[in-house]
């Protein structure tokens, strides 16, 4: 994308994938591509609100993405409506893979939550990842994906993120 800010954000299509199918396919906003490291921008693509009892998506949230083609990471910053930072949604995932207007991303099953103020830090779904039976077909993906979720604890629970997603 050229530096002209008249230059509308190319659109781009961010689909996830797990067990082999898609999860869900959502459009949203290329931002930057350096060729290591993507941003896209969207709206919240799920039905209605999901509540987790420590935060809650919901129609109008914008969501900030960014992967990596070398990081079995992906980190998603959350904003209300209005705004306001709710905090950053991580999820374990292969390293993404662009083709044209299609970023392709499997997700692992692991996930982490950083709220906004960085005082709740949680590790999410370990047991629907032991149970996935990856360490069994794939061990070396599994012990990526197993250290993925401990930098990404160690980057929440530090000043990690800023420098991250500078």
């Amino acid at each position: 994308m050229s530096a002209n800010s008249a230059e509308r954000p190319a659109r781009l299509d961010v689909v996830l994938v797990k067990a082999g199918r898609t999860k869900i396919r959502y459009a949203g906003e290329l931002l930057a591509d350096d060729g290591t490291r993507l941003a896209v921008r969207a709206a919240w693509a799920g039905a209605g609100v999901r509540d987790f009892g420590f935060v809650r998506f919901e129609p109008g949230d914008v969501f900030t993405e960014y992967y990596w083609r070398d990081r079995w990471y992906a980190v998603k910053e959350v904003r209300s409506a209005t705004g306001g930072l709710k905090g950053w949604y991580c999820d374990v995932t292969r390293p993404a893979v662009r083709s044209g207007a299609e970023l392709v991303v499997e997700d692992l099953d692991l996930d982490l939550w950083r709220s906004a103020d960085g005082a709740d830090v949680r590790r999410l779904d370990e047991d629907e990842f032991a149970a996935n039976g990856l360490a069994a077909t794939d061990p070396e993906a599994a012990r990526a994906a197993l250290a993925a979720l401990d930098e990404l604890d160690s980057l929440a629970r530090g000043d990690g993120f800023t420098a991250l997603l500078a």
